[in-house]
């Protein structure tokens, strides 16, 4: 696919509105505390220059501003961004945010010292021309920090439940590729100097039971929402009882609450 095909340019419409549907600040509001334990262990120093690409909301993006670097936040989803403001604005943090596209970022070459993306960059459709961006806008000896699902965590596996009910787009590299090692590592391999990958956990505290946490997700969660709306009456009752029992089977929390951990590949790449 490239710029120009129809196909592709669908393809990013179609991800831009199931991104832009529900309300995706409310999903990650549960992920905010580990997303600023990201941010802290990449310890920025006071005024370096950080893009946080597919920023959301601002989860990333608003403590490494608290942190002191000079924060730029770009996304798709122009909802998201206008959150992403708000909170920034509520703090009184000068964030800009810039509405963009991971492929194709709007910035010119080695402008900024860190480049993180937690949970955005991944879903990218084209991940090697997403690696060649997030390495351009890099400075080099700069460091490029993702965080990414993995297949086996429970993220990754609510992915595969859907995927099981409504198949992804043919052509298109499984997102949760990015949190194998492996892979991870080959798509950064040429333009840095070092990798080095870490699986960590992140904890997501649902005041709902599994029934209510499916319904939260499906009610905000623009992908999933967008997943349902493809399927008939007795599909969408099928997706929800397998992703009700998944929730069910993971919680380790008290009664009428969802607690679940899931895991991610945190990837630091030095740009050489």
């Amino acid at each position: 696919m490239e710029p120009g095909n129809p196909s592709l340019e669908h393809l990013k419409q179609g991800m831009r509105k199931n991104w832009m549907a529900g309300d995706f600040g409310k999903v990650a509001s549960f992920i905010a505390q580990g997303a600023a334990e990201f941010v802290q262990r990449l310890d920025l120093r006071p005024g370096a220059r950080v893009l946080d690409v597919a920023c959301g909301s601002g989860n990333s993006a608003i403590p490494a501003a608290r942190a002191g670097a000079q924060v730029t936040g770009v996304d798709i989803a122009t909802n998201l961004l206008e959150q992403a403001r708000e909170r920034a604005a509520a703090e009184n943090l000068g964030v800009k945010f810039d509405e963009g596209d991971a492929e194709q970022l709007p910035y010119p070459d080695a402008q900024f010292e860190v480049v993180i993306s937690m949970f955005g960059a991944m879903f990218a459709p084209r991940p090697e021309l997403t690696a060649k961006e997030l390495l351009r806008v890099c400075r080099p000896s700069g460091l490029i920090a993702m965080a990414n699902w993995t297949t086996e965590g429970f993220v990754g596996r609510s992915f595969v439940v859907t995927a099981r009910h409504v198949p992804p787009a043919p052509g298109i590299p499984p997102p949760l590729l990015w949190g194998n090692e492996n892979t991870a590592r080959e798509r950064f391999a040429k333009g840095t100097s070092k990798i080095t990958m870490t699986r960590r956990p992140i904890e997501m505290r649902y005041p709902f039971s599994p029934k209510g946490t499916m319904e939260f997700m499906r009610q905000n969660f623009g992908p999933t929402a967008a997943a349902y709306a493809k399927l008939d009456a007795a599909g969408q009752a099928a997706l929800a009882a397998d992703t009700e029992k998944l929730y069910a089977e993971c919680n380790h929390g008290p009664a009428g609450e969802t607690w679940v951990t899931s895991e991610y590949l945190e990837v630091h790449a030095t740009r050489a």
